[in-house]
């Protein structure tokens, strides 16, 4: 099945699967691929209507009678970092951050294989090979980039996580993270979120993108605490995020 957008992109409709956020539920997703001279234009574009990247594809859910997913993005000049903020700030003041191309690595795939093991066990990730890790990162019709972050005072300086980022027109979009899952003292998923926050107000932009927000999933209430927080609500457009 397919749709067409003002802009005469043609949309694709998945087949229903069993939604990962919320039981009992099925998802479907509207996608269309990203290619070509245009690609960059309509990445934006359909970003600022709720869309998602993954490698060359971008999609956002189109689930029958469900509207649960919703696509959240931090403004980042107003952010004001409360206390547990900057204790995480503090906590990771030891790490160099280098932002670079995106090309796969061994070391971070030793990483991602991990993480994923430590914190989503039985997930469809685990099965992940390399080459499967490799088109990941470096399938992109877009400009995106790696950044990795090191522990710089230990000899070896050891890779502790890694964001996996698109530089949006007007801010950064967090496509994939993850991180040393022995580290949880460090909580640095946040800390990787605080970072592009300062990123984003660094280069003068404006938002950093989460990805979806489901109001009922636990797996996603973190996502309200970076306030003032914006919610993508169809033909109203994005919208401040209330209490």
């Amino acid at each position: 099945m397919t749709d067409q957008t003002p802009e005469t992109t043609q949309l694709f409709l998945t087949a229903a699967m069993p939604c990962p956020y919320l039981p009992g539920k099925t998802e479907r997703k509207l996608f269309t691929h990203l290619s070509g001279r245009r690609a960059s234009m309509m990445h934006h574009l359909l970003s600022d209507n709720g869309f998602r990247r993954s490698q060359n594809l971008i999609y956002r859910p189109a689930c029958e009678g469900c509207t649960a997913c919703q696509s959240v993005r931090i403004v980042a000049n107003a952010f004001e970092p409360n206390k547990r903020f900057r204790r995480v700030r503090k906590a990771n003041a030891d790490l160099s951050i280098d932002v670079r191309p995106t090309v796969a690595t061994f070391e971070q795939y030793d990483l991602f294989k991990r993480y994923l093991d430590a914190r989503h066990v039985g997930g469809g990730m685990t099965q992940m090979s390399y080459r499967d890790y490799e088109f990941m990162v470096e399938d992109t019709p877009v400009q995106s980039v790696l950044v990795e972050y090191r522990i710089a005072d230990l000899p070896d300086q050891p890779l502790v996580a890694v964001a996996l980022t698109d530089v949006m027109a007007d801010g950064l979009s967090m496509v994939y993270s993850f991180y040393e899952p022995d580290l949880a003292h460090r909580s640095l998923g946040t800390f990787l979120i605080l970072d592009h926050i300062a990123q984003v107000c660094s280069a003068g932009l404006d938002y950093v993108y989460l990805g979806y927000w489901v109001p009922d999933s636990p797996k996603m209430a973190y996502k309200r605490d970076y306030r003032p927080l914006e919610v993508q609500r169809g033909s109203a457009g994005w919208t401040e995020l209330e209490d």
